[in-house]
């Protein structure tokens, strides 16, 4: 019995590994890959009869099987796994046959299944090569398509067994040779391949085994004749490919011939592989490494001398150097292959290097002496290559190279500098460089990284400077160049640091560098390496100080600080050019007076820090002008120090030599052509732009040269520096000419007469007759740009000699220069940089004043007003023709102006009124500009804003004379406030917050409340102090009163504006009126007034408004309605009686304003004002608005705007004059009668002069008495049930004739109409009414719902927009937004969400509601019809969420949901049921055992969406539930909930699996027991779904089983849930954690594992492929981890022939692929094929493999004989 069950379990073995054998064929890749792993883990089981098998199934070739790939990829896994004496040789000759018939039989080439039987035929021949050889060798013996594949095979084995092979290259060579005259072209590189892997097996054969020679007489005679053949018939093939492939084989083959047949062979082979070499990078790399390797065997063998003389190597010489040179080209393609082929080509040469160094040397520097740069570039890096490994064969050869070189040094190739460049650091390294040659290449070093960026950007620097011979590639390469300065900046640095024999020529040497104007870019690499040598030095103990006495070689320390203090000036200079000059000055102190070294020690350290960090130093905009003066400071401070007079003196020489160091037009100067600054003040250039502007190296010259000539008391010298700057600083520059100015300057704060004396003298000698200027006209214009330049430094120097001079002599010098009207005669200069300049001087004089004044020095500028005059007449436009169109430069010129009136109007005496209109009139025109270019005209823009505060602070005597002056002002401005033009009106309203909050500040001494309101970002220029303060004077003096403000007048100027269409307009227009009233609340009011104003409530509404404006300021999104309102509400108790009135009166231009929407905000706060304030109205007030408003209805053109006045008429009256009607009802029936009709009979939209009717809609709407008459009637109308005839699941139908319809829709009118018209009166109604008017929406809502699904949708839309006016009426934003959203939205869960969420918008706007909403439409839930009831549920199960303060309310609504879970309508059921869940949590422990009830009845509800429902609402109630709650009914829900868990519906699985995890929460109460056996019950199909096709369910298993996990009491369960795979959504993961988890169950009770077999295994029916996949992972993994194997060993078999059988079947890929790494699983874990072993012996085995499975019983054959035999286990039992 034990043999039957023994032969049965073998039987199911076998017919498993056949399944799997044909699985390789399977349609789907997933399946194919499944069965090949199987089979590679089960062959070493049992190799012989996975072979069998293999075998078997595969007769007959691919036709009958599709995957012969797999196939033979499994045999030759198996045969891997043979032990020797188990490779029969019979048996493997039959499976050599079979993979060489199926590569015979292919008529094409498939890579795949072809390389997988080489690979089995490799297997084959390492257990049996001579099989293996024997079978190929049968397929030698004539051409045949099947050739190449056997070679092919061949030279697999030899790369895999070399050991093996070669001894038999004989046997092979025999073969191949006779056919190899006949193997075509296409053939010839598998042969040329072939060669290839033979000889390389030879090759490692010898380094394997020395002492053997593999090669007799025979095979080295074939090697001869196959080096014969390749090098005479296939190298000179046409085939790219074949020579390729032979020059390969050549180059392994070389060193086995013979060396006379390899000397004969050269003069052939070497030609073609030099062709190669000239090929792409591919080819080149073959064929230069088969060069070295035929170079190697040719020169540097053993066995003889070199076979090649030098001049025979020329050739290969001339041939490669070419090559080589590409080395110096970095693209991305050179960086794989081509430094690949770049090394083997250096190989090439140091091969030959070796064998003849000294002619090779030669032969290289001759070819650096040639005209070709091709090889003069290989020949120099070639030397680079050479030069280490031949050191000691080339060191005679040291001069000539040096030679080299230094005739290289001038060479104009990019390419050649480039090799140059490496060359000159290896030959360094070696220590080939010394002297003066050293120092040549130094320079060569230094000069190249001097390349500057503006070299890079420069074409032309490239085409004129570096190249000459145009058909170098490299020449045209922008890259190159910066390549180049890289190399040679990398090459200095290694010189002075890494080569310690680089210091004597160094050093001092490389301070001669810094100074040559050629060397200017390189400054920062030679500073780093001056750096490098000091500190070397110093770690030396080697003072610095007896070099620099010692050598007489190195510049004038003057020189050298005087350069090195003008490069400071750019902080942001390539290579911290500024951080290595410091770091150079400290190193090199001993060149200087002693007591420099000592201040610099302290201050260099300060320098560094600030510009340390470059990104932080862009943020600041100043960056700049904050470094000049610190490097200013640095020079003054270092002169104070110094305290020598002569050697002060000498450094002022060497300033004045650095004029000549650089370009007029140097590095930054192009930049520069057109713009310049002066400290705060940016001339021709916008302020955005600061950060990027550095001065010129002439500019900086002339700063420090004025500095220096300050601290000089020698008169002569000092005019004789002012003429040289004078001379030396090329005014026609404006950079330049500013910095001469600012050095003039400097000057002038010790020399102020001097300087005087001087410009005077060039005033004179630059003036012309104006006879002499008018010729200059028709002369090429040249001269009168040479004028303007001279007048523009010459206004330039005497303003900035007034800033710098001292402020106790300036006041006679300023009233001089004032006073002799010099600066007239510059008025007359034509180019706007001139101008720019004059108006700088101007500005600059009165700074010099102002700042005397703050020295305490103060006295009055002379003729400022004329002063006005100039800049005005400089700002206007340049009428000249023959100039270019200036019009950018005249956008500066007048943002200079604006800046300079500032400063002028700041000055004393005051400004008169009509200068001051004069002013005003030609700069208020500026606000009119286009919006670009917008950095420069937003710059103009804010110094007018600054000049218009200026003139307000400046003007009038009190308080008074200045409300007056701003009113004036703001008056002016009001053209462009209210101008149609946004920008414009953007402008003006900025400028007038701005103008306001300098009244304000100047009423208040300082920031009042609203001091924290954000500003327009302007430059504080002047700051009003001293004596122009008023603080001494009485206030009541100072302040004026409230009524000059003209409150009443700017209101309504500026409240339009805040509801403007542009968002920053609103938000400066709502701080202005903020501003307004901030101000009038803090002046003195008249006593006439005082009564008129409530203080409290004016300071309330005053916080109000400035809460308004921090909301607008936070968060630009809120409703604009709403706040325009609440601007409204706040002014209109901020106004007293009078302004009110005046306010009213001036509404005209507001209501007519030309921005529509401005204009209707407008009219809406006019009806707000009379509606709230207008009893306070006299008869004559009303009068007065009345005409107003008449004529703002007169002058408007739009029929809505005029409809709003005339309604504001209307209310005006209504105010004083009250009515009521009678019998309403009959007029509202009448009235809705003839709307209807008109509905029905005409064209609404298109009634001439509007539908009569809407205006009696708003008339009702409008009267305080018939409003909430006329909405309560509606009302009425709305809940009006209509009649139903038929109900039924989809629709109902109503007994409703077109007549009901029209008057649905009329009432709809007269609701929207309502809501829209009410105004007040209207909302106060409808807030009265709110609860009744909301329901009856809701309701109807339902109801037409269900006409729309029938397709009625126009008494739905009439509906929504009835509702959206009621959102509007009473300020329900979100409300309104949900309906826009979603209100015609006709599928029924759409609209179901749509009446919800508007419950729970109303619900949180207006929790009182709740109740009375929620009587009504429980009521409503009796109603007959479906889609009203439906729409009540909806409701309420919003509603009963807010019902919380409300006890008797909730328990009414949860007997009405309870009583109406029962509905037919399964919507209602479910909406039921929703509410309960949503009882208030403070009221659900109370109603908690109902509720759940409810959920477990409608669990097993017969509609799936209810079950859903009941499913959620489980879950959300467990969260307050009590554990006596729960306890009763825990089984039942978790058998009903088990019953969900395999619904097709993917929310249904999920939600029930959540919930079932929700419920262990009640696990340990007094069901325990019960719960645990549930839980594992459950577990088998929770642990399926951990991979389920769902995301979601995927996830709700997830967090189950972790929520189960603690409950299991299974062992390091936790740790399992814990890592990676388990969260992971891949299956490879998914099955590892199955495999890690079945371990730990199978520890369990053997009734608990059957349990989960058992269910696992009726998964095996799951309507979902995943999961019978996973259930067939969880069932192979069981079976295979349990101990206990006589349990399961009903199973076993079981599930093996389903997995056989069904499952291997199945139409599923992924079913299909289970199951097969199942079966390998199985058969890997159970003894079943070594148990088969005995059963086929070797002759069975051969039988089988020959006649098939005849002889072989199925499983199922088997298993019928040992039917009711008993097992091993049952006779043991």
């Amino acid at each position: 019995m034990a043999s039957s069950s023994a032969a049965a379990a073998s039987a199911a073995a076998l017919e498993a590994v056949q399944v799997l054998v044909a699985s390789l064929a399977d349609d789907s890749p997933v399946a194919r890959d499944a069965a090949l792993a199987a089979l590679r883990e089960i062959a070493p089981l049992n190799p012989l009869v996975v072979l069998d098998c293999c075998a078997t199934i595969s007769r007959g070739g691919r036709r009958r099987f599709g995957n012969m790939a797999g196939i033979f990829l499994v045999m030759a896994a198996a045969v891997r796994a043979l032990d020797r004496w188990d490779a029969e040789r019979e048996f493997l000759r039959k499976i050599v046959k079979t993979a060489t018939a199926e590569i015979v039989t292919s008529k094409e080439f498939i890579v795949d299944w072809q390389r997988a039987a080489a690979s089995l035929l490799v297997a084959i021949g390492s257990h049996d090569p001579d099989l293996m050889m024997e079978e190929i060798f049968l397929y030698f013996s004539g051409p045949t398509s099947a050739l190449p594949a056997m070679l092919q095979i061949l030279a697999d084995f030899a790369s895999a067994e070399a050991l093996q092979f070669t001894p038999r290259l004989k046997d092979v060579l025999l073969r191949v040779l006779p056919i190899l005259g006949s193997v075509r072209d296409g053939q010839r590189p598998v042969f040329a391949n072939a060669f290839k892997c033979w000889c390389q097996a030879a090759w490692q054969y010898i380094g394997d085994a020395p002492s053997e020679l593999p090669f007799d007489n025979d095979v080295m005679s074939f090697m001869n004749s196959v080096f014969e053949l390749l090098i005479k018939v296939w190298t000179g093939s046409r085939d790219l490919k074949v020579r390729l492939s032979s020059v390969e084989a050549l180059g392994e083959m070389v060193g086995l011939v013979t060396r006379s047949q390899l000397k004969a062979a050269l003069p052939r082979i070497i030609p073609t592989m030099l062709d190669l070499c000239k090929k792409d990078h591919d080819v080149a790399f073959i064929a230069s490494h088969s060069l070295r390797s035929l170079l190697n065997a040719a020169l540097l063998s053993e066995s003889g001398p070199p076979l090649l003389e030098f001049e025979e190597l020329t050739v290969i010489l001339v041939t490669l150097l070419p090559l080589a040179s590409t080395n110096s080209g970095k693209d991305e393609h050179y960086v794989s292959k081509g430094l690949k082929t770049y090394n083997e080509l250096q190989h090439c040469f140091l091969v030959i290097g070796l064998a003849y160094p000294e002619d090779l040397c030669m032969f290289l520097l001759n070819k650096c002496r040639s005209k070709d740069e091709a090889s003069i570039v290989g020949a120099l890096s070639t030397i680079k290559h050479l030069l280490p490994r031949l050191l000691e064969s080339w060191h005679t050869k040291q001069a000539p190279l040096v030679e080299i070189v230094k005739s290289l040094l001038e060479d104009q190739s990019l390419g050649i500098r480039m090799a140059l460049a490496e060359l000159i650091v290896v030959m360094a390294s070696h220590c080939y460089l010394s002297g003066h040659p050293a120092e040549l290449a130094v320079e060569f070093l230094v000069r190249h990284s001097a390349i500057t960026d503006e070299d890079l950007n420069d074409p032309s620097t490239l085409k004129n400077e570096y190249f000459q011979d145009r058909r170098f590639e490299m020449k045209i390469s922008l890259a190159g160049l910066s390549e180049l300065r890289a190399v040679c900046e990398k090459g200095l640095l290694l010189l002075a640091i890494t080569i310690p024999e680089m210091e004597l020529v160094l050093w001092p040497f490389i301070l001669k560098l810094i100074i040559p104007k050629k060397y200017t870019g390189a400054v920062a690499t030679v500073c780093k390496c001056i750096t490098e040598l000091c500190r070397h030095k110093i770690s030396q103990t080697n003072p610095l100080y007896t070099e620099f006495n010692a050598s007489n070689e190195i510049p004038n320390p003057e020189d050298l600080f005087a350069r090195l203090v003008v490069l400071l000036h750019n902080p942001l200079a390539r290579g911290q050019l500024a951080t290595q000059i410091l770091t150079v000055l400290c190193y090199l102190g001993p060149l200087f007076p002693r007591n420099l070294s000592l201040f610099w020690q302290d201050e260099v350290p300060k320098m560094k820090a600030y510009i340390s960090d470059p990104e932080d130093l862009k943020q600041d905009s100043m960056y700049q002008e904050i470094w000049d003066d610190m490097i200013i400071n640095f020079l003054a401070e270092s002169l104070d120090v110094v305290n020598d007079t002569e050697w002060v003196i000498s450094l002022g020489d060497a300033f004045a030599r650095q004029y000549d160091l650089y370009a007029i037009s140097d590095g930054h100067s192009a930049l520069l052509h057109s713009y310049w600054k002066e400290g705060s003040v940016v001339v021709g250039i916008p302020e955005g732009w600061i950060a990027s502007i550095r001065p010129s190296f002439r500019a900086v010259a002339s700063l420090c040269l004025g500095m220096l000539l300050q601290k000089v008391d020698d008169r002569i010298y000092v005019r004789e520096k002012i003429d040289w700057m004078c001379r030396h600083s090329s005014m026609s520059i404006p950079i330049n000419r500013l910095g001469l100015a600012q050095g003039i300057g400097l000057v002038a704060a010790s020399h102020l007469d001097t300087v005087l004396e001087k410009l005077k003298n060039i005033l004179d000698n630059a003036g012309q007759s104006a006879f002499e200027r008018f010729l200059s006209f028709f002369s090429l214009g040249a001269k009168v740009d040479d004028v303007d330049d001279t007048y523009a430094a010459l206004a330039l120097m005497y303003g900035y000699a007034a800033r710098y001079a001292p402020s106790t002599v300036i006041e006679a010098r300023i009233n001089a220069l004032v006073g002799s009207n010099m600066l007239g005669r510059l008025l007359h200069v034509q180019h706007p940089t001139a101008k720019q300049a004059v108006i700088t001087a101007i500005d600059l004089l009165g700074r010099a004043v102002i700042n005397a004044a703050e020295m305490g020095i103060s006295f009055p500028l002379k003729r400022r007003d004329q002063l006005l005059e100039y800049v005005l007449t400089l700002m206007g436009r340049d009428q000249n023709n023959d100039l270019t169109d200036f019009s950018t430069e005249l956008l500066h010129t007048q943002s200079l102006a604006l800046s300079a009136c500032t400063t002028l109007v700041s000055l004393e005496p005051r400004l008169p009124m009509e200068t001051r209109n004069r002013v005003m009139k030609a700069t208020l025109g500026f606000f009119a500009l286009p919006m670009e270019p917008s950095s420069i005209v937003e710059s103009l823009i804010t110094n007018l804003i600054i000049l218009l505060g200026a003139i307000l602070l400046t003007s009038g005597e009190d308080g008074r004379s200045r409300a007056e002056q701003l009113l004036h002002i703001l008056r002016q401005l009001d053209p462009y406030v209210s101008s149609s033009v946004e920008h414009q009106r953007r402008r003006g309203c900025i400028a007038v917050q701005e103008v306001l909050i300098k009244f304000r500040n100047l009423c208040s001494g300082g920031f009042g409340v609203l001091g924290s309101y954000p500003t327009f970002t302007i430059n504080k220029q002047i700051d009003q102090g001293g004596p122009r303060s008023l603080s001494s004077l009485p206030s009541a003096f100072v302040l004026p009163n409230r009524d000059s403000l003209s409150l009443g007048e700017r209101t309504m100027a500026y409240l339009p504006r805040c509801a403007d269409t542009d968002a920053e307009v609103r938000k400066v227009a709502i701080q202005i009126l903020a501003l307004f009233f901030n101000i009038s609340l803090s002046l003195p009011k008249q006593k006439t007034y005082t009564n008129d104003i409530d203080l409290e409530s004016s300071y309330s509404a005053l916080s109000s408004l400035e809460d308004i404006v921090s909301m607008v300021r936070r968060d630009a999104s809120v409703d604009q309605t709403e706040v325009f309102h609440r601007v409204v509400s706040s002014v209109c108790i901020l106004l007293s009686k009078e302004e009110l009135v005046v306010l009213l009166h001036s509404c005209t231009l507001a209501a007519c304003d030309k921005v529509k929407q401005s204009a209707d905000a407008s009219i809406q706060a006019i009806i707000m004002f009379i509606s709230r304030r207008g009893k306070e109205l006299r008869e004559a007030d009303v009068s007065r608005t009345t005409q107003s408003l008449l004529s703002s209805a007169v002058s408007l053109t739009d029929k809505d705007s005029r409809h709003e006045v005339l309604n504001a008429v209307s209310i005006v009256y209504v105010t004083d004059h009250r009515s009521e009607s009678t019998n309403h009802i009959v007029v509202f029936d009448e009235v809705l009668s003839v709307a209807g009709r008109d509905i029905c009979t005409k064209d609404i939209p298109r009634i001439h002069g509007g539908w009569a009717i809407q205006d009696v809609f708003y008339a009702f709407s409008q009267h305080n008495v018939l409003a909430l008459l006329f909405l309560e009637y509606i009302v009425s109308i709305i809940h009006k049930e209509p009649v139903a005839i038929n109900d039924s699941e989809k629709a109902e139908n109503y007994l409703e004739s077109s007549a009901d319809d029209c008057i649905i829709q009329a009432t709809m009118f007269a609701l929207n109409a309502f809501m829209r018209g009410g105004g007040k009166i209207g909302k106060q109604a409808v807030e009265q009414s709110y609860s009744s008017v909301l329901s009856g929406l809701i309701l109807k809502l339902g109801s037409l719902h269900g006409l729309a699904e029938l397709g009625r949708n126009e008494l739905l839309r009439s509906l929504l927009i009835a509702f959206q006016s009621f959102c509007e009426c009473v300020g329900d934003v979100e409300m309104g937004k949900i309906l826009a959203r979603d209100g015609e939205q006709t599928e029924k869960e759409k609209w179901i969400d749509l009446v919800q969420e508007v419950a729970c918008s109303s619900s949180v706007k207006r929790p009182k509601e709740v109740l009375p909403t929620c009587l009504i439409l429980s009521k409503a839930l009796n109603r007959n019809q479906r889609a009203e009831r439906e729409a009540a549920a909806a409701a309420l199960s919003e509603f009963i969420r807010h019902s919380e303060k409300e006890p008797t309310l909730l328990e009414q609504m949860v007997e009405e949901l309870c009583q109406h879970v029962s509905d037919d309508s399964p919507t209602v059921r479910s909406l039921c049921l929703r509410g309960l869940v949503q009882i208030p949590e403070g009221h659900m422990l109370k109603y908690i055992q109902q509720v759940l009830g409810v959920i477990l009845a409608l669990l097993e509800d017969p509609n799936e969406s209810v079950q859903l429902t009941a499913v959620q609402c489980l879950l959300t109630v467990l969260s307050a539930s009590e554990q006596d709650a729960v306890d009763p009914i825990l089984i039942n829900l978790l058998i009903r909930l088990r019953n969900l868990q395999v619904s097709m519906n993917t929310k249904m699985r999920s939600n029930a699996f959540a919930a079932y995890g929700a419920l262990s929460a009640y696990g340990l109460g007094s069901q325990r027991v019960a719960f645990l056996e549930q839980i594992h019950a459950t577990l088998p199909r929770l642990i399926l779904h951990l991979h389920d096709d769902d995301l979601s369910v995927r996830l709700a298993c997830r967090n189950t089983f972790q929520l189960l996990a603690p409950l299991m009491e299974i062992d390091n369960l936790s740790s399992l849930l814990s890592k990676q795979y388990f969260t992971s959504d891949r299956r490879s993961d998914y099955e590892d954690f199955i495999r890690d988890l079945t371990r730990q169950l199978c520890r369990l009770s053997p009734a608990r594992v059957d349990s989960y077999l058992e269910s696992a295994i009726q998964a095996f029916e799951a309507p979902w492929p995943v999961i019978r996949a996973n259930a067939i992972c969880l069932v192979s993994c069981v079976l295979s981890f349990s101990d206990d194997q006589r349990f399961i060993a009903p199973y076993f078999s079981q599930v093996f022939a389903m997995l056989v059988g069904r499952m291997s079947q199945s139409p599923d890929a992924v079913v299909r692929a289970a199951a097969s790494s199942a079966l390998g699983t199985l058969i890997k874990r159970s003894n079943m094929l070594k148990s088969l072993t005995s059963r086929f012996d070797r002759v069975d085995s051969s039988q089988s493999f020959q006649y098939g499975e005849s002889h072989t019983k199925t499983s199922s054959e088997l298993q019928e004989e040992t039917s009711g035999k008993p097992n091993d286990a049952q006779l043991e039992q």
